[in-house]
């Protein structure tokens, strides 16, 4: 497959095309800096919606992280060209304390979820943010540097979740060149950040290797049509671990995971690896692995027969019991403090357990079990209780002002509480 070219943003097919899927929503949000990639974004979705039988309302959210002086008045000037576009537009504010390292991606969470507050007031449902080939092709090189496996070499994915926001990137494949040229034609003038050109970050300093990368052959047109085929390989090595997921593993009513060993080990590596990364994922409570050696060190040693008793990983505790590999949550890792449930709410409890109360009471409480003896769980269960000791001990309990158990871990013995496994 050779490297594709950068559509025709003049051709009605082609700007079809990149909002595909976007057809019937009634509100979207454009995520919009000032930079030309997001003014960009605003004048093609502007000319997608001019086609179409029904067209979206659309709103423009900008974000002054207070990190530079200048960035006020770049939201200002994104509130004038929106205006002048007849678009709505917010601008909003990151107040909170600066962290001292980690700034980018802090400013990056707090972005998605001052937008995502907004968006939820203005009943917009969906984000279209400027991400383009380039930074499809930065992110890719960052992930290979840090050994990132397939699933991060697929790149940025064109629909995610991101802190809560449904967001779709209608330009991954669009050359920044095609985009700077479309502002430029409308006559706008683009802000510049700095920071985007400023070698302390990593991303600068690959967008600045990049036309040295270019000229031996990989460019981002070739680095974005690499994350297509990762893409690819990535969806089959899921789709294989999922089948192997329905068939070897068993989750317990504690949030306990078993996996049949000898099952397990006669896997491919890349479809094990994955599968034992989706029970840490759920067993853990989402906590998703810095590097995934992690999963990888983990899954040598079970196929080796050498893991650790008791090896803890992601929040999880691991051992060998039998012809079984058993996971359980780790104690003292980050569990929930005591939760009252709202009346007729859900809570997600630890990442874990969706526990609903269906009543109108306000005093029931969500606790780590902690400690119970095995025989008075199995006088509320009805049955011989085989679970880890930590899995119990992590396992939500559910009570009521007077103290009376209403639901423990996955078991509810109360019509008023109902409590679900996450496992997805």
């Amino acid at each position: 497959m050779p490297a594709r070219l950068s559509p025709d943003l003049g051709d009605p097919k082609e700007l079809q095309r990149l909002f595909d899927g976007l057809d019937g929503e009634p509100a979207i949000g454009l995520a919009v800096s000032g930079g030309a990639d997001s003014l960009a974004l605003m004048l093609l979705a502007q000319r997608w919606a001019a086609g179409l039988k029904a067209s979206p309302r659309f709103h423009v959210y900008s974000v002054d992280h207070g990190i530079r002086p200048e960035a006020a008045g770049e939201v200002a000037i994104v509130m004038g060209v929106a205006e002048q576009l007849g678009l709505r537009a917010t601008g909003l504010t990151w107040t909170a304390p600066k962290p001292r390292s980690g700034l980018q991606e802090a400013a990056r969470v707090a972005r998605y979820r001052l937008i995502g507050a907004a968006m939820a007031q203005d009943g917009v449902s969906v984000l279209l943010t400027a991400h383009h080939r380039t930074d499809q092709a930065e992110t890719v090189l960052m992930r290979l540097a840090h050994g990132s496996g397939i699933e991060g070499l697929r790149g940025i994915t064109p629909v995610a979740m991101v802190e809560g926001v449904r967001v779709h990137r209608p330009l991954l494949d669009v050359d920044p060149a095609s985009l700077r040229a479309l502002v430029a034609e409308a006559g706008l003038t683009p802000v510049s950040d700095p920071s985007n050109n400023d070698p302390h970050y990593e991303r600068v300093r690959w967008r600045q290797a990049m036309p040295r990368l270019s000229e031996l052959g990989l460019d981002p047109a070739t680095i974005a049509t690499f994350a297509s085929r990762m893409a690819e390989a990535d969806e089959a090595i899921a789709q294989m671990a999922d089948a192997c997921f329905s068939e070897l593993v068993r989750l317990d009513g504690f949030g306990a995971a078993r996996l049949e060993q000898a099952a397990f080990v006669g896997l491919p590596a890349a479809v094990s690896t994955r599968l034992l990364g989706r029970v840490l994922n759920i067993v853990g409570g989402r906590q998703k692995p810095r590097a995934l050696g992690q999963v990888e060190r983990l899954r040598e040693d079970l196929v080796n027969g050498t893991i650790v008793k008791g090896s803890t990983v992601l929040g999880c505790v691991v051992r060998t019991k039998g012809d079984a590999v058993v996971v359980a949550r780790e104690p003292g890792r980050a569990v929930p403090p005591d939760t009252i449930l709202v009346p007729r709410g859900e809570l997600v409890w630890d990442e874990r357990f969706l526990i609903t109360n269906g009543s109108d009471e306000t005093g029931l409480t969500a606790s780590v079990t902690d400690y119970l003896p095995r025989h008075r769980l199995e006088d509320f269960l009805g049955f011989k209780v085989t679970a880890p000791v930590e899995a119990i001990r992590t396992a939500p309990i559910v009570r009521d002002p007077q103290g009376d158990v209403l639901s423990l871990g996955g078991w509810s013995f109360d019509e008023r509480i109902k409590v679900q496994l996450l496992i997805d």
